[in-house]
């Protein structure tokens, strides 16, 4: 089997990791899979003596594939400013819900776990390219900041210092979540949207609540965030009423307590939830049918 670069187990094992890295810099399930796809290219474009010398293929292909990442946050502004309306990460549905259509098996190699949740995928996106990395690697994942400066072509002082400046934005954009009754406050919204209960969606919102859509263009979502528990509550009583039939179901959206809409048996909505103080701070609604992709069909 030659060197230590040269083991294909070692190699192909590390493909979880480097899935969840990747998904957890850019936020897409797609732009993921093709980073890590493309770090595999290069490792095997390698002449064999050069994989053999490589002691750590686990730490190459990360550094490859947190560089790729890196290219692709950098373009990502510019995609994002065409994007039509609001733009949100990828929801990821529970393992059992995954679907597996054509083989995938993302759904076995995925962590959910607080690092994944849409608000703290939004609050990334608010760093910069270089930020996110520092962030993701050395607080989500651990690697030290001397192989975090391979990736990002820095000193280990300066990813220190970026990764304390990303830390600060959280502190800054996140707001307190009280992790205690997320179920009961999201099956109650449920209830009262179901009802076209406006009242009691209202009493469910916090007042500076904030709903953001994304539909991509494809699909019909509000273009902008719509600010304040009532003028929210008005909205969705509103979609209810435009989509007679359409069922709610409790589901975990990327490790916390949502709801999906269907109709027909086909996932058209996925809604994830911020929620303090028994009240939600923050809705985020994808509807783009690209991103809903991963969601099996009457689940």
């Amino acid at each position: 089997m030659g060197g230590a670069g040269s083991s294909t187990d070692e190699v192909a094992g590390e493909r979880r990791q480097l899935l969840n890295i990747g998904y957890r810099l850019l936020g897409s399930l797609t732009d993921a899979e093709d980073a890590v796809q493309e770090a595999y290219t290069r490792w095997y474009a390698l002449p064999r003596a050069r994989r053999d010398e490589i002691v750590s293929p686990g730490a190459w292909l990360t550094t490859v594939t947190g560089r790729v990442c890196l290219d692709v946050l950098g373009s990502a502004r510019a995609r994002r400013e065409r994007y039509i309306g609001s733009w949100l990460p990828d929801p990821l549905p529970d393992r059992a819900e995954w679907n597996r259509e054509g083989g995938a098996d993302p759904a076995d190699l995925m962590v959910l776990d607080e690092s994944v949740t849409t608000a703290f995928l939004v609050v990334l996106e608010s760093m910069t390219p270089a930020e996110r990395v520092a962030v993701v690697l050395h607080d989500v994942f651990r690697y030290p900041f001397a192989e975090i400066a391979d990736v990002l072509g820095r000193t280990p002082a300066a990813c220190k210092q970026l990764a304390a400046s990303g830390r600060r934005r959280l502190r800054e954009e996140r707001a307190p979540v009280t992790a205690a009754g997320r179920d009961e406050v999201v099956r109650q919204v449920k209830k009262a949207w179901e009802t076209r209960n406006i009242a009691a969606l209202v009493d469910l919102l916090d007042p500076a609540a904030v709903l953001t859509a994304d539909g991509g263009g494809v699909t019909s979502a509000v273009l902008r965030p719509v600010e304040g528990g009532a003028r929210i509550a008005a909205y969705m009583a509103a979609v209810a009423d435009r989509a007679p039939g359409l069922e709610l179901l409790e589901r975990s959206v990327s490790g916390t307590p949502g709801l999906v809409a269907r109709s027909g048996g086909t996932v058209l909505t996925v809604a994830s939830f911020e929620i303090a103080d028994g009240r939600v701070t923050r809705m985020w609604v994808v509807r783009n049918p690209e991103k809903l992709r991963p969601w099996l069909s009457g689940a």
